[in-house]
């Protein structure tokens, strides 16, 4: 139970990543709050997680880009525990577009969720875990594509890069309070949405020099590690989790 009486919120957990992590916090021991743009979707996810670990997981429906329900979040971890422990800003949206005719209210959108959303989240937590005795983790989701250019996700890419430098920057401000800061960074993941194309796993088979995409539990147990006590003086780094591919990058077009 390595996460024992520590409170945590994720964003963008009602399936996929977010779901995993939210999981196997719960199930080493930790009260996880679950968020989801989709609050039906937060609240069905949160009670499968419950079932396996005896109510740890409250949802937490809500826009995680949104600065009001940021803080509301946060509020709500600290009224009912008291405290705030980890804070992983998982929450993202991918939007493709021919970069000749992207339009503003694309571009805005992907900034605003994947770098508005994970800034005021940060700032939020880090305001609350500054005032803790033992501080705090907070953790990024970034992606392959803040390394290596893909068609169609200019903007995408350019979001995911600058949470790389966001960490970064952040260990400046946040580790005199004892809160460390660091970045995930997952490539090819067999999730509910990637295997809505019939050949995704066929094509990463082949791209992936370890000869399969991720699944969500090897991002997962990443995450977990970065949050962990193991990890409290590892701070300002990213983990790329590909099987290897950013190493050689074919392109999967």
């Amino acid at each position: 139970m390595e996460f024992k009486n520590k409170v945590a919120i994720v964003t963008g957990a009602g399936k996929g990543i977010g779901f995993e992590i939210c999981t196997n916090l719960a199930l080493e021991g930790a009260t996880v709050f679950l968020n989801d743009l989709d609050e039906a979707l937060a609240i069905e996810a949160a009670k499968k997680i419950n079932e396996k670990t005896n109510g740890q997981c409250i949802a937490m429906g809500g826009d995680s880009s949104d600065v009001v329900f940021i803080q509301k979040m946060v509020d709500e971890a600290v009224s009912k525990f008291g405290k705030l422990d980890i804070v992983i800003a998982n929450a993202g949206i991918t939007l493709y577009g021919d970069f000749f005719k992207y339009s503003p209210e694309s571009f805005f959108k992907v900034m605003q969720v994947n770098l508005g959303g994970t800034f005021f989240l940060a700032q939020a937590a880090s305001n609350q875990m500054k005032k803790q005795a033992n501080g705090g983790s907070l953790l990024f989701t970034s992606s392959v594509t803040g390394h290596q250019a893909h068609k169609e996700l200019a903007a995408y890419g350019m979001s995911k890069a600058a949470i790389e430098m966001l960490a970064r920057n952040l260990v400046i401000e946040v580790s005199p309070f004892k809160i460390n800061v660091n970045t995930i960074a997952p490539g090819a993941t067999l999730t509910e949405r990637t295997l809505e194309d019939p050949k995704y796993t066929e094509v990463w088979n082949q791209l992936t020099p370890m000869g399969r995409p991720a699944y969500v539990s090897d991002i997962a147990s990443a995450a977990l590690f970065l949050v962990s006590d193991k990890a409290k003086h590892i701070t300002g780094q990213t983990l790329i989790i590909d099987g290897g591919w950013t190493c050689i990058s074919p392109a999967p077009f």
